[in-house]
């Protein structure tokens, strides 16, 4: 078996065949280099079935390499016609059929040379961003560049995702605010695409941003104390609101019953003007009554309406 083990086992297995009285042959190396190949084998196949080149979307795609682009124009073309076959199947193409003959025209003309004019062929791959120089290249064939930033914007995985997940594990701490969680990520992001900590390149924006960052600190702290007495002072509005408005409805309530009782004591007094004897002394009771009852809504329709009064100016003078 030519399976490489390594230097390091390499070394062990010639040590143990070395010792005197060992027990490790050749048929044991030999079993140990057929393990070796068959996880060696499994973990290639693993690594096939999540590769995303297992789709056939992401293996066209490659039309988009410059490099491809101008080795093999027709080639490029094939595949592009092969994408957007698989889009008009799955319905993903907006204009349908149409839109699909006029995104392969614009291809066409772009891979051609007066289409192109400079075109592809300055394209630097260690110094640019794909999709930069596509963007700027395909300005002149808009269908095509929508088309082209569709196919960069999907997705084969979610291994982003899940790094993200670990990243926000590591920066999280106890009661962590959600303003500086995400800070905190899109520091942990720049550091990323820069390469690492020392490759952070300090701009002067980055300096003065560091240089005024306890004041931005004061200026946050000043703006939340703001937030949460506007907080309070709305708190205490509506409550006012709120009793303002039972205040209202009690008062109506109150005018109400003193309005039916008032009429019922009058009803009264004038049938027992027409009465004599204990019935007219029944009448008169019960008018008598009333108007006890009236003259205490009265005084309780006269305190509610001066509390009313009393939290409507409090209210005009709340800021």
């Amino acid at each position: 078996m030519n399976a490489d083990i390594g230097l390091g086992a390499e070394s062990v297995i010639k040590a143990l065949q070395s010792k005197p009285g060992s027990r490790v042959g050749e048929l044991s190396v030999l079993t140990f280099r057929k393990e070796c190949m068959k996880g060696l084998a499994a973990m290639v196949k693993k690594v096939q079935e999540k590769s995303p080149l297992k789709c056939p979307v992401v293996r066209h795609i490659a039309c988009l390499d410059p490099t491809n682009m101008s080795r093999d124009p027709e080639w490029c073309i094939g595949k592009m016609k092969s994408v957007i076959q698989r889009f008009l199947e799955d319905k993903q193409l907006a204009g349908g059929v149409s839109a699909g003959d006029v995104i392969v025209l614009q291809f066409q003309r772009f891979l051609s040379v007066e289409g192109r004019g400079e075109g592809f062929l300055s394209f630097q791959p260690f110094e640019q961003w794909l999709d930069v120089f596509l963007h700027e290249a395909l300005s002149t064939y808009p269908e095509l560049r929508r088309f082209c930033q569709s196919l960069l914007l999907l997705s084969y995985g979610q291994a982003t995702v899940e790094r993200g997940f670990s990243v926000n594990k590591e920066v999280e701490t106890v009661n962590l605010l959600e303003e500086s969680l995400e800070a905190q990520r899109l520091i942990c992001d720049q550091v990323s695409i820069c390469g690492g900590v020392l490759k952070v390149p300090l701009a002067k924006e980055l300096l003065a941003s560091a240089a005024f960052a306890r004041s931005w600190y004061r200026f946050y702290l000043d703006q939340q104390q703001k937030k949460r007495q506007s907080a309070t002072q709305s708190l205490k509005r509506r409550a006012v609101e709120d009793e303002l408005e039972q205040l209202k409805k009690k008062r109506k309530i109150l005018k109400e019953v003193c309005g039916v009782l008032q009429k019922d004591a009058d009803q009264l007094a004038e049938q027992a003007e027409g009465k004599a004897g204990s019935l007219m002394a029944q009448l008169l009771t019960k008018s008598n009554t009333l108007r006890r009852r009236h003259k205490e809504k009265r005084i309780e329709l006269e305190q509610t309406e001066k509390e009313w009064d009393s939290k409507a100016n409090e209210l005009r003078h709340m800021p």
